[in-house]
């Protein structure tokens, strides 16, 4: 398993409590840590983390980050895409499923009052999740329920020593300013806000985890290929009839306004015909039918060649043309039988695709699979695998479809698929033939 450790007082408290509990037991524990480059201070926290990870019998490993936010995008949600893209990266190539983030109640309670005043949805409302499947991995916050005084109370038992973040105290930054200016306001005021806050995320995740359910339900009976069908979408409750249509947006946009849902609510019941613009595109209603006509496609790599493979044997098989190669690793779980993997092909993706995550899964489209996971762009990139019969068997940034994963215990290859610059260094190297 790994731990995600910036230096601070939590992710450090977090990195010494679970090689207390691993280490006897024989798991090895991997710190990981991202220099965000953000601050002077940075390489003396990255050399403090490194020797205290090795000095308590951690491996470790790290990410500098490079680039700068976009036009648009703050500095706070910059680094969190990138640290969370570089700890996936370096989980990968470390052949680790469990990454754990030091969160607690406190942090959750901030969460959920920071998306309230941004005017979020139940998604937004649910704050952080205890545990989520995100780009092959699984983020689990094992601390939190636990109030940030019990950690202060670890750190002091245990004589922790921990850096302290100055970004943390500039109110320039939503967090740090919620955290100085109104937390103790609020606190005062109210007692027990932490704990109500974190109850009202437990609460807004429940409503969205129906809400997905209902949708799952609702979507495919109301959609197709086509569009949206609009006698079948009217024939919803309201409120259903609302989920609907999110779901289904979703599944066409990269971001969905609520002023677009607000606006489609209501003046597509009541249209013949009418044209709406959307993202990069506009959805128009034509003979009960709603669908998305974009004026630019998603990028695919249909230009690439396609590559039939053997890959029924541990190794790194190289694609140089996707830039990047397939590599396999001997599992107990997670993994494909490797006679499924003896006659492969590596195709472009065309759109289309369905695929299910687990057995009994709803099949959504890759799309949907994607933003549903949050997989950042640059995951999403390289083949996907199709069995000799033409069934898709692997997707990069989701994994394996339920239907070839191999039964715990038997014996199976695990499947990823890494971009040539993060390629793991292996024993033997295989060549496409």
């Amino acid at each position: 398993m790994a731990v995600a450790t910036s230096g601070g007082r939590d992710s450090t408290a977090l990195l010494h409590s679970t090689l207390r509990q691993a280490l006897p037991l024989g798991i090895e524990v991997l710190a990981l840590h991202v220099h965000h480059g953000l601050l002077p201070e940075a390489d003396a926290w990255l050399a403090q983390v490194r020797t205290q990870s090795r000095r308590w019998g951690a491996a470790f490993d790290s990410r500098r980050l490079s680039g700068a936010p976009v036009k648009g995008q703050s500095v706070e949600a910059w680094a969190r895409d990138e640290r969370y893209a570089a700890l996936a990266e370096m989980a990968h190539a470390a052949d680790c499923s469990l990454i754990l983030l030091a969160h607690h109640r406190r942090d959750q309670a901030e969460t959920w009052l920071l998306q309230a005043l941004r005017g979020a949805g139940p998604a937004g409302l649910s704050a952080m999740p205890r545990q989520a499947q995100r780009s092959g991995l699984t983020w689990a916050r094992p601390w939190l329920d636990q109030p940030p005084e019990a950690i202060q109370v670890y750190v002091d038992r245990h004589r922790i020593r921990h850096v302290e973040d100055p970004s943390n105290h500039d109110p320039r930054f939503a967090r740090s300013h919620l955290r100085q200016q109104v937390w103790p306001v609020l606190s005062q005021a109210f007692a027990d806000a932490e704990q109500c806050l974190h109850a009202a995320a437990t609460h807004a995740q429940a409503d969205a985890a129906l809400r997905a359910e209902v949708a799952a339900q609702d979507v495919p009976a109301v959609s197709g290929p086509e569009g949206l069908h609009l006698a079948a979408w009217l024939a919803l409750p309201p409120a259903r009839r609302r989920v609907a249509l999110r779901a289904w947006l979703q599944d066409q946009l990269d971001a969905v306004p609520e002023t677009l849902v607000q606006r489609l609510s209501l003046e597509v019941p009541g249209a013949a015909a009418g044209r709406w613009p959307a993202g990069q595109g506009e959805l128009r209603l034509h003979r009960g039918v709603l669908a998305l006509h974009a004026d630019a496609a998603e990028p695919t790599s249909s230009a690439l060649a396609s590559l039939n493979l053997d890959l029924s044997r541990a190794g790194v098989f190289d694609a140089p043309a996707w830039g990047g190669g397939f590599v396999l690793r001997r599992a107990r779980s997670g993994g494909v039988d490797p006679a499924n993997l003896r006659h492969v092909l590596a195709c472009p993706r065309q759109g289309g695709e369905r695929f299910s995550l687990a057995p009994g899964a709803t099949a959504r489209s890759l799309k949907k699979q994607f933003q549903a996971l949050a997989i950042p762009a640059w995951q999403r990139d390289g083949p996907l695998l199709y069995s000799c019969e033409g069934r898709l068997i692997f997707v990069p940034g989701l994994g394996v479809e339920a239907r070839f994963q191999a039964p715990a215990g038997q014996p199976q290859l695990r499947l990823s698929w890494v971009p040539a610059a993060a390629e793991s260094a292996t024993a033997h190297r295989q060549h496409p033939g």
